[in-house]
């Protein structure tokens, strides 16, 4: 049986075939729901955020014309569902109610909090940063999004994504100093473990 493509899965959809818009939104789900809540901020309930972008998709589907570029549609779509959120968010920001937590970190436990501090300072630093700035940062350094990728989905040229991925590294760097130590601390790991290899490799071709 030969696999479906994403462009038809999106064309049968269009078509209103049995089952494949909630085949769709299924596999995208988990992407929007990403976008939600790193883009959004604490104050936007991201469930909320990416069930409302989903309203939209059902009923704006059929005006799709490209269904290649499906993803770079219904990022555009989550853009603005965000930006209404969270201008709903800025006149309940002095109504009582709960920030959602930052989940637990892996790893040493020895580093725990104090990796939870600075992973606590990085999101409400995400917070603070321009959108176009956060939401290059969250495509190219969270997602792992290729540049052009990342130009298609913002509508902007390929220079202008690395532009402002530049600018939001030094924009997010300068308000949480110490992600500079963790990257320091981060490569000199890598390095020790590259120094490292070489030996073991060599002590286990003398076995």
């Amino acid at each position: 049986m030969t696999s479906m493509t994403e462009p038809d899965l999106v064309r049968l959809a269009i078509a209103d075939a049995p089952g494949a818009l909630d085949r769709l939104c299924d596999e995208w789900l988990p992407v929007v729901l990403g976008w939600t809540a790193r883009l959004a901020g604490p104050r936007v309930d991201p469930e909320d955020a990416a069930h409302d972008v989903f309203l939209v998709v059902f009923r704006r589907l059929p005006e799709l014309q490209q269904p290649e570029a499906f993803g770079a549609w219904l990022y555009g779509i989550t853009r603005r569902v965000i930006s209404a959120h969270r201008r709903r968010a800025w006149f309940r920001r002095w109504l009582p109610g709960g920030v959602p937590e930052i989940p637990a970190v892996d790893g040493d436990p020895a580093r725990h909090v104090e990796q939870g501090d600075v992973a606590a300072r990085v999101w409400k630093a995400l917070d603070a940063l321009a959108i176009h700035h956060r939401e290059v940062l969250v495509l190219c350094d969270l997602e792992e999004r290729a540049d052009s990728e990342v130009a298609e989905m913002l509508g902007v040229p390929k220079g202008t994504v690395k532009s402002r991925l530049r600018r939001a590294r030094v924009a997010l760097r300068q308000l949480v100093p110490d992600l500079a130590a963790e990257e320091l601390r981060a490569a000199a790991d890598d390095r020790e473990r590259d120094l490292q290899e070489p030996e073991l490799n060599h002590l286990g071709g003398a076995r």
